[in-house]
């Protein structure tokens, strides 16, 4: 807001495109395109309980996990409305098997690929309690004006051009970074805007809240359960013992550690020693905004932005938030490593 001043998403793209005068407006019209998808998505969230979109949809997705009614219903949106985009080459979704490049002339021509998770935290639709889009945006490596490849969506997370989510809890709010900045911007219902509510967003630097399951803590290693004692242990100094906090959707946990500093953990354990999120749906396009506003996003072995991926379905463990909190697990986490 400036001088009382709404800022609504398109203004603001506007204005951060005219910093540059080389900017050709393609990124910025994307993310307009994304907002508007969100805004469809949120009128489906917020009738859920009055419409038949809850429950489950009867199928499942690449990973083989069921579907839920609003899970397919946010996918075929996204789909619907970057296809009617002039500036998308093509999307890949968590949801479906591979990804699909739009041939028609404009979408030959465009510079960008999108990648999503139409609906983060899907276990949490039936109970009313926090869900979010993720998306991220990579300008394509093959050759404009054919259609894009596979190649451009198996690119590292620090190829990304911009990433952000759209959240649906008390209010709904779209967060999207580019390398400049995070930027959050709350819906107006009243005027069917995203307007911007949280400009230049910075992480803090220590927190006092961890997040991970802990009901999978007989799974983990012996350092992620080392760390686990120090979170729980009396320090004032520190200010230990941490309060656990675990919504179970990572745009959830991720956007309170982003407002209040933290930590986020999906670290690998015996029924998953790859980890269990996705690489290029959700771990790096969060660990790109949370870099981008002053966070560290780590495998317990590499930076997750430096993770050259191999396929789009890829699975990695991640610690993420703010940044003395995530080098003091990776403390735990790598003297294990050392040791063997």
């Amino acid at each position: 807001m400036l001088q009382g001043k709404l800022i609504t998403l398109d203004e603001f793209t506007i204005q951060e495109t005219r910093k540059f005068p080389q900017a050709t407006g393609e990124l910025s019209s994307l993310l307009r395109d994304i907002a508007l998808a969100g805004k469809v998505i949120n009128n489906k969230v917020r009738t859920a309980g009055l419409s038949d979109v809850l429950g489950k949809q009867g199928s499942s997705n690449i990973q083989g996990e069921e579907q839920m009614k609003l899970d397919v219903l946010a996918d075929e949106t996204l789909i619907h409305v970057l296809k009617g985009s002039t500036d998308c080459a093509g999307i890949a979704s968590e949801e479906n098997d591979d990804h699909v490049s739009y041939e028609d002339t404009f979408s030959a021509n465009s510079k960008y690929v999108v990648l999503f998770d139409p609906l983060d935290g899907s276990s949490n639709i039936d109970v009313n309690a926090s869900i979010g889009t993720i998306f991220s945006i990579y300008r394509r490596v093959s050759e404009l004006g054919k259609p894009c490849t596979e190649a451009d969506f198996l690119q590292a997370g620090n190829k990304l051009m911009a990433a952000g989510y759209i959240i649906y809890g008390s209010s709904t709010m779209m967060v999207y970074a580019t390398k400049l900045s995070v930027n959050g911007f709350t819906l107006d219902p009243s005027i069917g805007e995203f307007c911007l509510s949280h400009p230049n967003m910075r992480i803090p630097e220590n927190g006092k809240i961890y997040s991970l399951n802990q009901g999978n803590t007989i799974k983990y290693s012996e350092g992620m359960k080392a760390y686990l004692n120090y979170c729980m242990e009396s320090n004032k100094e520190e200010g230990r013992p941490y309060s656990h906090r675990y919504i179970g959707s990572m745009v959830g946990d991720l956007h309170r550690t982003l407002i209040k500093g933290g930590i986020f953990i999906y670290p690998a354990d015996k029924s998953s020693p790859k980890g269990k999120l996705r690489l290029q749906y959700e771990c790096n396009p969060m660990t790109f905004i949370v870099e981008a506003a002053g966070g560290i996003g780590h495998c317990g072995y590499e930076r997750v932005l430096d993770v050259q991926p191999t396929e789009l379905h890829q699975r990695v463990p991640i610690f993420i938030g703010s940044k003395n909190m995530v080098n003091k697990a990776l403390e735990f986490v790598k003297e294990e490593v050392a040791a063997g």
